[in-house]
């Protein structure tokens, strides 16, 4: 077994990892955080490094830009990858190929260019292991994660875009989280976000900010998020019914696929049965956060 690195890790830091237009990274920035944001769509970093100009001047913002790929890529010695930048909805870039072909089958068109690769596990050696980890990248949101592995220090905090394609996925997302020493998880519907979340106050993580969370934006994080986590089963527990919104009102569900008489109101019924099972919208779009075992009962 590979020796660890011994990064340390940083309570002040947080990594915003698909910063996109900078919603989090706002987010962050205000309440004091040091941050280390990564975006691969070149029109979107430019954009960011305008808004943030400032932060990035007095060196509390670090602007990353390129596409973080897996380990086989970076063994390969390629030094760019082919980035599927989404013509009509910019946060559907993405550098994996299945899912550019759906984003088409959703009505949409992709333009190909080329991006540099970003060697993650170097990022993390160099700036540090941060408190919070959040990562959202169209289909890479693993390679992070599983870059952890080399690292003695884990976030204490983290979260990711939880897969809509299969239970079984979803079980071997939480299953490495486990074997990364993370052993408490929320499932966040993020479509609610906007009218559903604002920030404690007093604050519990960094200091306190009034802000009103934007559609697409990850909002609270960490302690803010509350003492609802829920262990390993519970929360598999609750996503096998949020899977079966995706897989009947999915992007491409069963029930979506029906044209008769009636369909719609069959869908309808469906849709509201399964909202009071899951409390949340279906089929909705959620993100797994995790709290690290590290992280003391009195601290979360």
């Amino acid at each position: 077994m590979n020796e660890l690195y011994d990064t340390p890790k940083h309570q002040d830091l947080i990594y915003d990892i698909g910063m996109h237009e900078g919603q989090d990274t706002e987010f962050y920035l205000r309440k004091n955080f040091r941050v280390v944001a990564f975006e691969a769509d070149p029109d979107l970093a430019t954009y960011c490094r305008n808004r943030f100009k400032e932060f990035i001047n007095r060196e509390q913002l670090t602007v990353v830009e390129g596409a973080i790929v897996d380990s086989a890529t970076i063994k390969a010695g390629h030094h760019s990858v082919r980035f599927y930048k989404n013509d009509r909805v910019s946060a559907w870039g993405t550098v994996v190929a299945e899912w550019a072909d759906r984003n088409q089958r959703l009505g949409t068109s992709n333009s190909m260019i080329e991006v540099k690769v970003v060697e993650f596990t170097n990022i993390l050696q160099h700036h540090g292991v941060p408190h919070y980890m959040k990562i959202d990248i169209e289909g890479v949101d693993m390679v992070c994660v599983d870059a952890l592995r080399s690292f003695r220090e884990r976030p204490d905090y983290l979260s990711i875009e939880s897969d809509k394609t299969s239970f079984a996925n979803i079980k071997r997302e939480i299953d490495t989280l486990v074997e990364l020493g993370y052993d408490s998880f929320r499932a966040v519907e993020q479509s609610a976000i906007p009218n559903s979340q604002t920030p404690p106050n007093p604050a519990s993580e960094g200091d306190y900010v009034t802000q009103r969370f934007e559609p697409g934006s990850s909002g609270l994080f960490g302690a803010e998020l509350g003492n609802r986590w829920k262990p390993r089963l519970s929360i598999l527990r609750q996503y096998r019914f949020i899977r079966v919104g995706y897989y009947l009102l999915g992007d491409h569900g069963k029930l979506c696929r029906w044209k008769f008489r009636g369909a719609g109101r069959l869908r309808s019924l469906t849709g509201r049965f399964l909202r009071l099972l899951t409390k949340e919208a279906v089929p909705g779009w959620y993100d797994t956060h995790a709290r690290h075992c590290c992280v003391k009962a009195d601290e979360a």
